[in-house]
């Protein structure tokens, strides 16, 4: 989200479909994309990988990578950052700038409608003079299912 100049909320959409505008639609492409479709949870490249490996899909890691560049950059998907550094993507429901809460143990991830973030977040970057802003909030934890199966 970024706050134009007359203080007005811009919302920066992510999430949404899985076309591939602004690219050639491959069979290893539309394999990313279809894996991304019916996986609810935060996943690496690497388990992509392997997932579609199992299936019998011949795809590089290369083009998982650039898959997900692409679908990244077009708003697509949604990107978080897992506790080990690792980059894990998601399509998610919400097309609207949106938050996650994120389980540390199996990657369950919940869609957040914040507004009090974004209140926050315009009243902070104004307090310090800052413009045309944009966030990114990930809460981690461990959900309910994990700390059961824990115990």
């Amino acid at each position: 989200m970024t706050i134009n100049s007359e203080g007005e909320a811009e919302v920066t959409v992510t999430g949404g479909g899985l076309s591939t505008r602004g690219s050639r639609s491959t069979r290893q492409k539309r394999a990313v994309a279809a894996l991304l479709a019916e996986t609810g949870e935060f996943s690496s490249a690497q388990d992509l990988h392997a997932r579609l490996k199992e299936s019998g899909e011949k795809v590089g890691l290369a083009t998982i990578y650039s898959q997900l560049r692409t679908l990244a950059d077009a708003g697509e998907i949604d990107s978080v950052r897992g506790d080990s550094g690792e980059t894990l993507f998601r399509r998610c429901d919400l097309v609207s700038h949106h938050h996650h809460l994120v389980c540390r143990r199996c990657g369950h991830a919940v869609e957040l409608d914040a507004p009090e973030v974004e209140t926050w977040a315009r009243r902070v970057g104004g307090r310090y003079g800052f413009r045309h802003l944009d966030h990114v909030l990930e809460i981690t934890g461990i959900c309910d299912r994990c700390s059961e199966a824990a115990t």
